[in-house]
């Protein structure tokens, strides 16, 4: 296991992110839903009973237990991702990410496509850090996680959504903070909101 994290460490670096040993990242799948479906129940179902399914075309915006039920069926179908963070045996965040496909849902859909001249291979969507583990690295390990994954997945031109965290509340960066993109080498593209822009980044694929 130590080997693995430390494997996982030099990875991350590379990727431009220096992250908390504490912490430890592990893709979404059968075996890590448990602690994700813990996470979620611990913070009332994120969001009001969102489920982590926003981005996902399926969404229900009244009914938790459908989104619920929607968000293990495309785990168990491996047709949802995301990078989750673990501190010990508990999951405390995560980064969503897909392609355009698996997560057409995006915030300003108007603006973005209005100024929108390629599709990117990868969406970072949702990035999440449960109550109490908040302002302590948990965003920066979740999307370093995220590219890591990608990655592995063959790599290619990554797009995120995030917002200035100085003006919006940290309750309400569902894309995560403009400055936690940035540090790792994400370009601003274009503004799609008051306060929230496109930024892109190319990863390449790991040998």
């Amino acid at each position: 296991m130590r080997a693995r994290q430390v494997q996982a460490s030099r990875r991350l670096i590379r990727l431009g992110f220096v992250v908390d040993p504490a912490y430890t990242v592990r893709a979404l799948d059968e075996s890590t839903w448990p602690a994700f479906a813990a996470l979620v129940e611990r913070n009332n179902g994120i969001f009001g009973g969102c489920w982590c399914m926003g981005f996902h075309p399926e969404d229900s915006r009244t009914d938790p237990a459908r989104n619920r039920a929607a968000k293990e069926r495309r785990v168990r179908e491996g047709q949802a991702h995301a990078a989750l963070v673990f501190d010990g045996d508990d999951c405390v965040g995560w980064s969503q990410f897909g392609a355009p496909g698996e997560i057409p849902r995006i915030k300003n859909r108007a603006a973005y496509e209005q100024g929108r001249t390629a599709s990117p291979d990868w969406r970072i969507a949702c990035c999440y850090v449960g109550k109490g583990h908040r302002r302590k690295g948990v965003a920066t390990a979740a999307l370093a996680g995220a590219l890591d994954l990608i990655a592995g997945l063959g790599g290619g031109t990554v797009e995120g959504y995030p917002e200035d965290a100085g003006s919006v509340p940290a309750g309400f960066l569902f894309n995560g903070a403009l400055s936690t993109y940035e540090k790792p080498g994400f370009i601003r593209d274009r503004k799609i909101g008051k306060h929230r822009w496109v930024v892109t980044r190319v990863v390449e694929p790991r040998r």
